[in-house]
C-alpha cells in the first residue's frame, strides 16, 4: 500500500528572504547509483516469514525474532464475512530494532513529526485459495514481542499502557522548503521527500512489561505499531546535515524508491529512529544535504547519526555519536558537516547493524 500525497506548499504571504540563484537541484543526475542503493535495500530488508495454520483450530506462530502471534479458533473471515475453515497461509514481518527500521524504511515518526519509541512494528497477511482474508473483530489475535520497559524513555513502571498506531509509506511532493541556513524558501521545481512510513494513532493499546509487550492484531495487510510518544520537556531544535560532494541529487528528484542519500538519527538507549528526509533547497556549495522537521529534536539529546550515500557507483557512509547542542546565537538550527568515506556493501550493512546497539 502506498499513498502519494501531492502538496503545493507555496506560502500565500510574501517571505522577506532573497531567493538564491543556485538551483534547487545543482548536481548532475546519477540514476545508476540511485538504483544501486535501492537494490541494496531490496536485498537486505527484513523479509516476510510464511506459516500454515488450521483456521478452525487456531494456534500460535513464532517468528525468527521471537515474536509470537496467537490466533483464536475461528478468527478468520472471508471479505464477505463468512467463517473460514481449513488451512490458511499466513505471512508476517516484524521490525523490532533500529537496523531493521533503516533497512525497511520504517522510522518512528508520527505524521506530524513527533518522535515515537517503538515496542514493535508488524504486518500480517492471511490468504486462502489466493483470496485475502480478514479477522473477526470481536476476538483479535494477540502479538507478543520481546521488547519491554528496558527500552523505555524516562521512568519505568512495572507495567505501561502503550498506544497503537497504523502506518503507510508516504512520498510527498513539495515546492517549498528550507535552505542551508534553515531559511524558508520557495521555488518552481517539485522535490520529493521519501518519508518512509508515518504513523497515525488508532484505537487500542498494548501493555509493556519488563521484558515483553503484548498488543492486539485487529487488522491484516496494514503496518501496526505499538509505540509510545517520546516524552522530553527540553527545548527542541532543527537539525541540518551537510553531505557536500557525496550528496546524490537523485535524492528529491521524484525518486519513489529508497533515496540514494539518507540520514538517520538513533536516540541513545531507546528504540527511537528518526529519518531526516527533507532536502535542503538552494544550498550553498558544500551545504547539500537533508534536514529534520522544524523544532523537533531535543537540545541535549544524545544519539547517533548514520549518514550514507550512493554516488559515482560507490557507497559512502559515516556514523557519528553526538549530543545535540543549543543553536548558536542568532541561528534557529544546528548543523553537522558529515565526512563520508567509501565503504563496501558489507561495511555499510555492518554500520546499519551497529545502530541497533546505540
Amino acid at each position: 500500500m502506498k499513498k502519494i500525497l501531492l502538496l503545493a506548499a507555496i506560502a500565500a504571504t510574501v517571505i522577506a528572504c532573497k531567493k538564491s540563484d543556485t538551483p534547487i537541484m545543482p548536481g548532475a543526475n546519477d540514476k545508476a547509483s540511485a538504483r544501486m542503493m535501492d537494490e541494496f535495500f531490496k536485498k537486505y530488508a527484513p523479509k516476510e516469514e510464511a506459516f500454515v495454520l488450521d483456521a478452525a483450530a487456531g494456534g500460535t506462530i513464532t517468528l525468527s525474532s521471537g515474536t509470537t502471534i496467537t490466533f483464536p479458533a475461528g478468527v478468520f473471515r472471508t471479505k464477505g464475512g463468512a467463517p473460514v475453515t481449513g488451512n490458511v497461509n499466513i505471512s508476517a514481518r516484524d521490525i523490532l530494532k533500529a537496523s531493521d527500521m533503516i533497512l525497511a524504511n520504517r522510522p518512528t515518526l508520527t505524521s506530524s513529526g513527533e518522535m515515537l519509541e517503538s515496542f514493535g512494528e508488524i504486518i500480517v497477511r492471511a490468504r486462502q485459495n489466493g483470496e485475502d482474508l480478514v479477522l473477526d473483530a470481536v476476538k483479535p489475535p494477540s502479538v507478543v514481542v520481546p521488547i519491554g520497559l528496558a527500552n523505555a524513555n524516562g521512568e519505568q513502571p512495572q507495567r505501561m499502557e502503550v498506544p497503537m498506531w497504523e502506518g503507510d509509506t508516504v512520498i510527498t511532493y513539495t515546492v517549498s522548503g528550507h535552505n542551508h541556513e534553515n531559511q524558508l524558501v520557495t521555488g518552481t521545481t517539485q522535490v520529493s521527500v521519501n518519508r518512509g512510513i508515518v504513523w497515525d494513532q488508532i484505537p487500542g493499546v498494548g501493555f509493556a512489561s519488563a521484558t515483553s509487550t503484548i498488543f492486539p492484531l485487529d487488522r491484516l495487510g496494514t503496518w501496526l505499531n505499538c509505540d509510545a510518544l517520546y516524552v522530553d520537556p527540553r527545548p527542541k531544535t532543527t537539525v541540518l546535515g551537510y553531505f557536500g560532494d557525496k550528496f546524490n541529487w537523485e535524492t528529491g528528484n521524484n525518486y519513489t524508491s529508497n533515496d540514494p542519500t539518507l540520514l538517520f538519527f538513533k536516540t541513545k538507549n531507546t528504540n527511537t529512529l528518526i529519518k531526516l528526509y527533507n532536502v535542503i533547497l538552494y544550498p550553498a556549495p558544500s551545504k547539500e544535504g537533508l534536514l529534520s522537521y522544524q523544532n523537533s529534536i531535543p537540545v541535549g539529546q544524545e544519539g547517533t547519526f548514520l549518514a550514507m550515500s550512493a554516488k559515482d557507483g560507490k557507497f559512502y557512509a559515516e556514523m557519528r555519536d553526538v549530543t545535540i547542542p543549543t543553536p548558536e546565537s542568532g541561528k534557529n538550527y544546528v548543523a553537522y558537516t558529515f565526512n563520508l568515506t567509501e565503504v563496501s556493501e558489507s561495511q555499510l550493512l555492518n554500520l546499519i547493524d551497529q545502530m541497533s546497539t546505540k
